[in-house]
């Protein structure tokens, strides 16, 4: 038994941590495709009609854990837009929505997205970046992760590929993996902070900051960490 009260399986914590991993890599994989699109899309001198090209693209990602998805540029990319999101999301019945926000500097309505870790995370060289969870006030009004990995072309950053994903719809695709490991289990971000849990102890959003006895694995190379009891030593 451990002293959190559950007996965990050999191997389920390592296993649950891979296979988190598999689940969360596969919503990076999509923004890797967007990325890479985006690339091959910016111009000398881009605008913003060029980034409708992306639609194909984002139109059959949405769905399943991502309830959004584009490319938010980075300021003065664009020749006619100095600030521009390429945003999609689900409607109310699953159809694509485009978010439209006011990006005049001038407004006091202006929305200033470089200041969000989910911007300023890949700004500064995150390859990934798994922000939240919190309330999305500016999509949907829905507790969120933001997902994102930077985009640059020609060695210079030039936006960001992102994807919102509701915490409801996480939890339920993680829930049965942290169920499985026997005992008291919760994943957090780079931050610490709590996105999906098995105990009351730990909800979500809350901040961990390390407990005797529970201990952080990495889900394989992601900035996504699952916190369990920690093994007793087998001599």
């Amino acid at each position: 038994m451990s002293e959190h009260g559950a007996l965990l399986a050999p191997g389920g914590v390592a296993a649950a941590a891979v296979a988190v991993g598999d689940i969360v890599e596969g919503v990076f994989e999509k923004l890797h495709h967007v990325r890479d699109a985006v690339a091959g899309l910016v111009g000398p001198a881009p605008v913003s009609g060029d980034l409708a090209a992306l639609r194909p693209l984002l139109f059959p990602r949405l769905g399943g854990l991502v309830s959004g998805i584009g490319f938010i540029a980075a300021p003065g990319l664009l020749a006619d837009a100095p600030w521009y999101l390429e945003w999609w999301q689900e409607g109310a019945t699953g159809e694509p929505v485009q978010l439209v926000r006011d990006m005049d500097p001038a407004s006091s309505a202006f929305y200033d997205y470089t200041h969000w870790d989910w911007f300023a995370g890949p700004r500064s060289g995150d390859e990934h970046t798994l922000t939240g969870p919190y309330v999305d006030f500016l999509c949907t009004t829905e507790y969120s992760l933001t997902l994102s990995v930077p985009v640059v072309k020609g060695g210079e950053f030039v936006g960001v590929a992102a994807a919102d994903v509701f915490v409801r719809r996480f939890e339920i695709a993680v829930s049965p993996l942290l169920r499985g490991i026997g005992g008291p289990a919760f994943l957090v971000n780079a931050h610490g902070r709590v996105v999906a849990s098995t105990t009351a102890r730990w909800l979500a959003g809350s901040i961990f900051k390390g407990a005797p006895g529970l201990l952080a694995r990495p889900c394989r190379a992601l900035p996504l960490s699952l916190v369990a009891a920690q093994l007793p030593h087998v001599p």
